[in-house]
């Protein structure tokens, strides 16, 4: 099975960027660490990171003919206003999640409100690397489910 992570804006900073907020793990290892996971429960990861609104869709858009069958998605700032990034993950037929690291809802009143969120089948945010983990575990078995 295939699952595309999606990072989005200012995320390559993780390791500079806040580490109350998001701890001091670079993207670069939380990559690994989900890269690393996805070999122990049998999926290919592909991750995939940009600060630019048009290169996230077209990946999106690329995702309809790679092969890719669940998207884990931390659109970073994007969450809050991006109807072009959900529109793109909502033509998609594969199941999306979304990721955060910090806990959205504890956070800046603007930061609670997600547009992917009505398109995603869960999000799991607050948990750190963590989140990736979670999420990618839920990916694999929604996957692995029985198809009913």
């Amino acid at each position: 099975m295939k699952i595309l992570v999606l990072n989005g804006i200012n995320l390559n900073m993780f390791g500079k960027r806040d580490p109350k907020q998001y701890g001091t793990a670079t993207l670069a290892q939380i990559d690994d660490s989900v890269k690393a996971l996805g070999d122990e429960l049998g999926a290919t990861v592909e991750c995939f990171q940009t600060n630019h609104e048009g290169e996230m869709v077209e990946r999106i858009h690329a995702a309809h003919t790679d092969g890719t069958q669940a998207v884990l998605i931390n659109a970073g700032a994007w969450t809050h206003y991006s109807y072009g990034i959900c529109d793109a993950l909502a033509i998609l037929k594969a199941p999306i999640f979304e990721v955060h690291m910090s806990n959205i809802h504890a956070r800046e009143a603007f930061r609670h409100h997600s547009v992917i969120a009505e398109i995603a089948k869960g999000q799991i945010a607050g948990f750190g690397v963590d989140s990736y983990l979670l999420a990618l575990r839920a990916a694999v078995s929604a996957l692995q489910a029985p198809q009913g």
